[in-house]
């Protein structure tokens, strides 16, 4: 049997994260949560020493970080995105020092980058927001702890969308203003972005947690295709209420402004953990919209 700890399993990616490693046969599943899993705790404000004792009762085999902070003030973000991911790095190395560390980096770290490049891992990072500086700052403590020797990786996940996509996602904001009806009105129509099914990166995730032999401190996942903004928006309203009309309205916001492009160069994961992207767009937000249409029926 193997034993996985999952911080962070009741999250849009941890979700499907956990479904994953649990579908690994002979598998025993720790989720770490805020809310009641199999263990209750806080990543972002539990102490050393809790975590230290975590790790060695649970003794796992893989430890895999999907907690994160993608709103909020400088000190949040800081706390959950940083501050958390060196406690628990700290205490792998204390207790669980053969342990695998998977950690879900972001594509905001990169910043903005020439357009018509695919991104690979080597490509210098430049977060133009607080979210991506408190990422980047999360992956390189990551990319010190591999080269002390711990089987460490980040995992630099892109635009994820799918079933149970949030509102600090575009899709996920998209589906909330679709129903409430009206026309939708959206900055930053011609702007491209990597997006990447959720259940593609849970993917990544388990094969990252269970593959064998060395790994890159950081890994890409996408789906190493750039879409319009305008393509996910229309194909989505097409899904889900074809007579809405769509509306440019004005420009995003200044962050959101330095980045029109992004696309992921996933050669490396690809390589390393023999997985690739399976899931195309239009099936990511049918099925999202279909889940979003289960979660809000009224039993009669």
């Amino acid at each position: 049997m193997s034993r996985y700890l999952l911080f962070g399993g009741t999250g849009f990616i941890g979700e499907h994260v956990r479904a994953g490693l649990t579908a690994i046969r002979d598998a025993e599943v720790v989720v770490v949560s805020r809310e009641t899993m199999s263990r209750t705790m806080d990543l972002s404000s539990a102490g050393q020493r809790q975590l230290t004792d975590l790790l060695y009762e649970t003794a796992p085999a893989a430890i895999v970080n999907c907690v994160g902070a993608t709103t909020g003030d400088p000190l949040t973000m800081t706390q959950a995105n940083v501050v958390a991911v060196g406690r628990l790095l700290t205490a792998v190395a204390r207790a669980a020092p053969r342990s695998r560390v998977v950690h879900l980096g972001s594509a905001a770290e990169y910043g903005a980058v020439p357009e018509g490049l695919p991104i690979d891992e080597t490509v210098e990072c430049h977060p133009v927001s607080h979210y991506g500086m408190t990422k980047l700052a999360g992956t390189e403590l990551v990319r010190a702890a591999a080269g002390d020797g711990m089987d460490a990786v980040s995992l630099r996940v892109f635009n994820p969308v799918g079933p149970g996509a949030t509102l600090g996602t575009l899709a996920g904001r998209l589906v909330a203003r679709l129903s409430e009806g009206g026309d939708v009105r959206i900055a930053g129509l011609h702007h491209s972005r990597d997006f990447v099914d959720v259940r593609d990166v849970a993917d990544a995730v388990v094969a990252a947690a269970t593959v064998r032999g060395g790994l890159p401190p950081v890994l890409n996942i996408g789906s190493g295709r750039a879409t319009a903004v305008r393509d996910l928006v229309e194909s989505l309203v097409a899904i889900a209420a074809p007579d809405t009309r769509v509306v440019a309205d004005g420009e995003p916001d200044a962050k959101s402004a330095a980045v029109t492009w992004q696309c992921a160069d996933v050669t490396a994961a690809a390589h390393t953990l023999g997985w690739k992207p399976s899931l195309d767009l239009s099936t990511s937000l049918a099925d999202l919209w279909a889940a979003h249409l289960t979660a809000n029926v009224t039993p009669g």
